[in-house]
């Protein structure tokens, strides 16, 4: 049986549908990130688990019984904010045992639970600190702390690592894996940053506009993507479209006419006609330089040299912006023609509704 699971919710702010018919279990357990772009209703679709937003109509299971009505700390959640909502007086051991106190327990297992979560993420040195005498991430920490004493069926996260720099994000993502691994309990993670996404999911939800685009693995979304706005959010760099028409399709083989780049020929079998429009997709780091399979004459106009890797930027004729991503420092220069090429089993193609054609 699912742990948490969500039938037909809807959310309505005035005549603004935001969370429009969501259908979703999420089993015991499991690490699922809702992922999408801003303004998508991840984190109303959040709030509205936590109980801090009603539900306009559907209903929201946990455990298997209905928690429409149930106020936040009766549903068995706890939630970890984007901004830390840290008590600035109090020490981190009594930020910790706060939500316990408020329950009234006794202090023998209030401070069994609180040494127990902070050794857990290893804040034992620093319990009688005040927040303003720790980093950014100790502080994360500490609201983290804070849920886990609270021994939740579920972990809510809301963004909790966007005010980090870049460097202890990163840090931050493997303590909340590990966190996660540790205690083997159910977590519920929004993002809008699609490497968290894929390096943290267990399942990835791709909300799209208050409905649920794809939902799968990161690399199922990564390699089968359904539609055009899963194939272009998944991915870093984004995956590169070209606009054509379906100039041939005999059962076995489809032929697309790509303009001035010329004709494509894909061992597919579709039921695509002949004339219909068709996009094509190719992700930069299945380019290479040099010729392939099918192989392309670009101009770069920015190169970026990483190091590890390097990007390429151009414009193709048909006006479509083109990344191209190679290991190392190849011999790729801004404003010099270079070929490019690529395999045909990486190419993933799509309708002109905009949904993946395998």
């Amino acid at each position: 049986m699912s742990l948490l699971r969500l039938k037909r919710l809807e959310k309505s702010f005035n005549t603004a549908r935001i969370i429009k018919g969501i259908d979703l279990d999420v089993s015991e357990g499991e690490f699922v990130v809702f992922v999408g772009p801003s303004g998508c209703g991840k984190s109303t679709l959040l709030r509205m688990i936590a109980g801090l937003e009603d539900v306009t109509s559907g209903d929201i299971e946990i455990g298997g019984k209905v928690v429409n009505d149930l106020p936040p700390v009766q549903r068995g959640i706890a939630m970890v904010f984007q901004s830390y909502a840290l008590y600035p007086h109090m020490t981190v051991y009594e930020n910790i045992a706060f939500p316990l106190r408020v329950e009234k327990l006794p202090k023998a297992e209030v401070e069994a639970r609180v040494d127990a979560a902070a050794k857990v993420l290893q804040l034992e040195s620093r319990l009688q600190h005040r927040p303003g005498q720790l980093s950014g991430g100790q502080r994360q920490r500490v609201a983290i702390g804070r849920a886990i004493v609270r021994q939740p069926k579920i972990f809510l996260f809301d963004e909790p690592l966007s005010n980090l720099d870049a460097a202890l994000r990163s840090e931050m993502r493997i303590e909340l894996m590990e966190l996660h691994k540790r205690l083997g309990s159910t977590m519920v993670y929004v993002t809008h940053d699609q490497v968290e996404a894929m390096t943290m999911a267990d399942k990835i939800v791709v909300l799209d506009a208050g409905e649920i685009s794809q939902i799968g693995s990161p690399l199922q979304l990564y390699h089968k993507p359904d539609n055009l706005f899963v194939a272009g959010f998944i991915g870093s760099p984004k995956m590169n479209f070209i606009n054509g028409t379906v100039a041939k399709a005999d059962g076995t083989t489809l032929s697309v006419d790509l303009g001035a780049l010329g004709n494509i020929a894909l061992p597919r079998s579709t039921k695509a006609k002949a004339g219909a429009p068709i996009t094509l997709g190719i992700r930069p780091e299945h380019l290479q330089l040099g010729k392939g399979d099918f192989t392309l004459n670009v101009t770069p106009n920015i190169v970026e040299y990483l190091g590890i890797h390097t990007v390429a930027y151009s414009t193709l004729p048909g006006g479509e912006n083109f990344i191209a991503l190679f290991e190392g420092a190849p011999a790729i220069a801004e404003g010099k023609v270079s070929e490019i090429g690529f395999a045909l089993d990486q190419v993933h193609l799509f309708d002109q509704a905009g949904l993946a054609v395998y």
